[in-house]
């Protein structure tokens, strides 16, 4: 189902846009569009389709070049520190140019210190490529402090923003901060140091965390930019069964989707576990979060509404079907009065988990019908119902996509909902990110493949350039490149720094997936790891696998390039 896009209407987000040049701090404040303290998790629940709390909308930028490419939603009851470093990892959708940071305290019941903030570009573990380090500025000073209820937005960073690639932002906290402004079901391991290390290249004796805390957003700029989708959920969003540090929740995986599709769209991920769409409890509904978490995201065109529901039906006393259309129906109206696509999503089904009812299947029906109708409102529709129900059974999972707990979908089950969203709801595919290309070895005239779907080490073995032996070229800039093999969609890196054969086994851009192209002057070209500096060889005149070890280029380390 897709339906004629809308024209940008842009005056009512940027009616509420506190932006400055530089620092842009937004602070408590009185009048219809200015940034006031949000209200605590632990309010009292509002009745099914009540009015939502005033909730502040970051400012948006929309009309300055700037484009979201990670984030999360910030929820109120995270831990307190003092006299410590945090190392984020965030991992991107779309590259660019420069970036930029935003720091949170939205929660804070007093105001946050922030110091020392660096980004680089995160290898693995607690590691960063100091190579790539920069300090990160707000208003032209390292240190700023953001009041209760605000948040801030750095300064420009001269740093190249790799896409699909894995980014470490760390902070030093000198003062202690109460309880963080922070985002509960990370997915991935962050790490805590004592002391003031941001700038350091490992953290020796870190600890580790689940959660992101006061670091909201990565924003790049991307004359390619298409855009960004934001999509507004509750667990399965926030990647709930997906394994720690793989990147498989389904924003992931529909990033990934995009970028091979050619079109350079960010992806904001604004799922907080538990959530609902018509009562606070696991973080703000999403009525009352819509300004904030949706509308204030950094060149938002389009909106998915995913799962939040479920978790109402899931409550102790659920609402009626009506009393959530009437909510849907709320957030599509405020969608399409700020220009944006409002992408509706049927409701996964639930039979078999702790919250099930036949009320609750009930009222998912009526939701599911009421989406698919002609009359929804909606500017398309994902229906992640029929991509993961069973046709035996459509009120339970396909078994094949059943986490376990008959509540969410594992990764294969967040795959298929990704794989249900049609691409051309966000217009035309660009300049892909990475035409597929396969490399010839002159060692032996045999194309490169990642035999074994990946699982074996890359080797010049095929005579023709078969599935398994197609890579997407990722543009990384200043003349870098990562490839990503068609044989799994995992990228290559040099294993081990280097030290072992070539593998596709990486779902990340670090340092050891990354290499230099270098066009030879026979036109042939040759691939130099960064992870070691060395020259990529098909070893034993190409009867053995790809390593990188070699000082000089020669025979074995030239390649022609094959394009479709």
């Amino acid at each position: 189902m897709q339906r004629q896009a809308r024209s940008p209407r842009r005056a009512a987000v940027l009616a509420a846009a506190i932006l400055a040049v530089g620092l842009s701090v937004s602070a408590p404040a009185t009048g219809a569009t200015a940034a006031t303290p949000a209200a605590p998790d632990s309010s009292p629940a509002r009745t099914a389709g009540s009015p939502p709390a005033s909730v502040p909308a970051a400012a948006p930028a929309a009309a300055d070049g700037w484009t979201g490419t990670w984030s999360v939603s910030p929820q109120s009851g995270g831990p307190s520190y003092n006299r410590q470093t945090l190392r984020q990892i965030v991992h991107t959708g779309i590259g660019g140019t420069s970036a930029r940071l935003r720091i949170s305290n939205a929660f804070g019941s007093a105001p946050l210190t922030v110091a020392d903030v660096h980004v680089a570009l995160s290898t693995s573990g607690p590691s960063v490529n100091t190579g790539t380090d920069r300090t990160v500025t707000f208003g032209g000073q390292t240190s700023l402090t953001v009041p209760a209820g605000g948040s801030a937005v750095s300064d420009q960073v001269a740093f190249t923003v790799p896409a699909l690639s894995d980014v470490a932002v760390s902070l030093y906290l000198p003062q202690p901060t109460g309880s963080a402004t922070y985002h509960q079901q990370g997915t991935r391991t962050n790490y805590l140091a004592s002391g003031d290390v941001s700038a350091s290249a490992t953290l020796s004796g870190a600890s580790t965390t689940g959660s992101y805390s006061f670091l909201t957003n990565l924003d790049v700029q991307n004359p390619a930019a298409q855009g960004a989708v934001v999509t507004l959920g509750a667990s399965i969003t926030d990647g709930v069964a997906s394994a720690q540090d793989s990147n498989r929740r389904w924003p992931d995986d529909l990033a990934r989707r995009l970028a091979a599709g050619g079109r350079t769209v960010g992806v904001l991920n604004q799922g907080i576990s538990g959530n609902k769409l018509l009562s606070d409890g696991a973080g703000q509904s999403a009525l009352a979060r819509f300004d904030r978490d949706v509308l204030g995201q950094p060149g938002v065109r389009w909106v998915v509404l995913s799962d939040d529901p479920i978790n109402d039906l899931g409550s102790g006393s659920p609402p009626t079907g009506a009393q959530l259309i009437s909510g849907i129906q709320q957030l599509i109206s405020r969608a399409h009065q700020a220009g944006l696509s409002f992408l509706c999503s049927t409701l996964t089904p639930f039979q078999g988990s702790g919250g099930w009812t036949q009320a609750g299947e009930n009222a998912r029906a009526a939701i599911n019908a009421f989406v698919r109708g002609s009359g929804s409102g909606c500017d398309g529709l994902i229906d992640q119902d029929t991509a993961t129900h069973d046709p035996a059974n459509p009120a339970r999972y396909l078994p094949a996509y059943d986490a376990g707990d008959h509540l969410h979908p594992n990764e294969a089950g967040l795959q298929a909902i990704a794989d249900a969203v049609n691409l051309s709801y966000f217009g035309p595919p660009g300049q892909p990110v990475g035409d597929w290309i396969a490399l010839r070895a002159h060692a032996n005239g045999k194309f490169v493949t990642a035999p074994n779907s990946g699982a074996s080490a890359l080797i010049a073995a095929s005579a023709s350039a078969d599935t398994a032996a197609q890579f997407d070229e990722l543009d990384q800039g200043n003349g870098l490149i990562a490839l990503r093999a068609h044989a799994n969609g995992m990228l290559v890196t040099a294993e081990n720094a280097g030290a072992g054969p070539l593998i596709a086994n990486r779902t990340a851009v670090g340092l050891w997936e990354t290499f230099q192209l270098i066009r030879n002057p026979d036109h042939s070209v040759s691939l130099k790891a960064q992870a070691n500096g060395k020259y990529v060889t098909a070893e034993n005149a190409g009867a053995a696998s790809l390593i990188a070890n070699r000082d000089a280029i020669g025979p074995w380390e030239e390649f022609d390039l094959a394009a479709p």
